[in-house]
């Protein structure tokens, strides 16, 4: 799937610049920074397809309902209520 692709090219093409932009300094906890980073955009496209609906972003992304309301929290994309 093309879409595939290009999104594991921008991944791969980010981390080429993060790295390059170090210049030999230390990094760590790359894999948060990365995964954090993609599961929000993923989270707000998904809720913007769904125009808000969570039962559908859940059913989308293939997580419960309860996890996606946990994530959305912890990704400060909705207030705790």
């Amino acid at each position: 799937m093309k879409n595939l692709d290009s999104i594991d090219q921008c991944i791969s093409a980010n981390l080429d610049a993060y790295f390059k932009e170090l210049e030999g300094n230390p990094t760590c906890h790359v894999w948060d920074m990365v995964m954090g980073s993609v599961e929000k955009a993923m989270l707000k496209k998904v809720m913007e397809y769904t125009n808000g609906n969570q039962s559908k972003t859940a059913e989308i992304l293939g997580i419960t309902r309860n996890t996606l309301r946990k994530k959305l929290i912890s990704n400060h994309l909705i207030n705790e209520t």
